[in-house]
């Protein structure tokens, strides 16, 4: 035989080798995870529900899912052990960054365009009177759009269909 014949098999061999390596470390790693539960982690279930651990048994964890709802799941099915920040920015939506003491910009720009003068009782009587954007009261605008309307159709010939408007 040839070792070039042998040498795919070879190859094959070590990858099975070092994939299922691979599998079996993880697979430690989880059975380790699970047996380090507490109770008052946070946790994923393979099917995705967080919950806090109430209850670690044996085989089993009662985890409280929410007020009055307890869940017992099989430790199988804990998928991962979550950190209390992590677990509050999921479930609470609460962020907690350190980096947050700076001052936060805010939405609008009418904090930043305000100034010291504008919080004086000019400010309040400024506030108070309406701007003329050039629109009308639908009251007024009504009569005197309808007047020249008619003024319009007088003075225009009336077109037919064939006629058009360009020379």
């Amino acid at each position: 035989m040839n070792a070039f014949t042998l040498l795919p098999f070879i190859v094959l061999i070590a990858a099975m080798f070092l994939m299922t390596r691979s599998a079996k470390k993880k697979q430690q790693q989880a059975a380790q995870m699970r047996n380090e539960l507490q109770p008052g982690s946070g946790v994923r279930t393979i099917g995705g529900m967080y919950a806090t651990v109430k209850e670690v048994n044996e085989d089993t964890v009662l985890l409280d899912a929410g007020p009055g709802v307890d869940l017992l799941f099989a430790k199988n099915a804990i998928g991962a052990v979550l950190s209390d920040d992590e677990y509050n920015r999921i479930v609470h939506g609460i962020e907690h960054d350190l980096k947050s003491d700076t001052d936060i910009v805010p939405d609008d720009a009418s904090s930043l365009t305000e100034t010291d003068e504008a919080d004086g009782p000019a400010a309040a009587a400024a506030s108070d009177d309406k701007i003329d954007l050039g629109k009308k009261d639908a009251a007024e605008d009504g009569a005197d759009a309808a007047e020249p309307a008619e003024a319009k159709t007088e003075d225009e010939p009336k077109k037919t269909d064939g006629d058009s408007g360009t020379k």
